[in-house]
């Protein structure tokens, strides 16, 4: 089945951290901290993280990976709403070219932020796949704050 044939799904994670909002709103979108937890795989090595944060902005994160070599993610901001919600736009060129949108949620919860996230135009043979990789990348954030 084609990319344009196949069901589309909305998938969804959420994730407490233990800093306010403005500190995990911010990490999307510096390079150096987004680069330890975006798109990141334990065995891979992050050789490009670049960020334009404005609307209309791209970014670009390169995975190299061992066993898959280089995997890039690139993605366009379409909503920036420091520290409410950030959306994009995003796709991995190298599986396909049909983008999907994430929008990230923040609120506060005690001292704390609660971040939920929600992809939209996940096709339905990933979406197992794409709430683990959310959930993972969600957790790494948080180490990814605290070190």
């Amino acid at each position: 089945m084609s990319d344009t044939a196949a069901k589309s799904v909305q998938v969804t994670a959420t994730h407490r951290y233990e800093v306010p909002p403005e500190r995990v709103f911010d990490a999307w979108l510096d390079p150096k901290i987004a680069g330890q937890f975006l798109f990141a795989t334990p065995t891979g090595q992050m050789i490009r993280a670049e960020t334009d944060p404005r609307v209309g902005g791209r970014f670009t994160f390169t995975d190299r990976r061992p066993d898959m070599g280089d995997i890039e993610h690139v993605g366009t901001y379409l909503e920036i709403d420091r520290p409410r919600r950030l959306v994009f736009e995003f796709t991995v060129p190298r599986f396909s070219l049909q983008a999907s949108k994430v929008t990230l949620d923040f609120a506060p919860s005690g001292d704390g932020c609660e971040l939920t996230l929600t992809h939209d135009g996940v096709l339905e043979d990933y979406a197992k796949g794409t709430r683990t990789g959310w959930t993972m990348i969600l957790a790494a954030l948080g180490w990814a704050l605290t070190n």
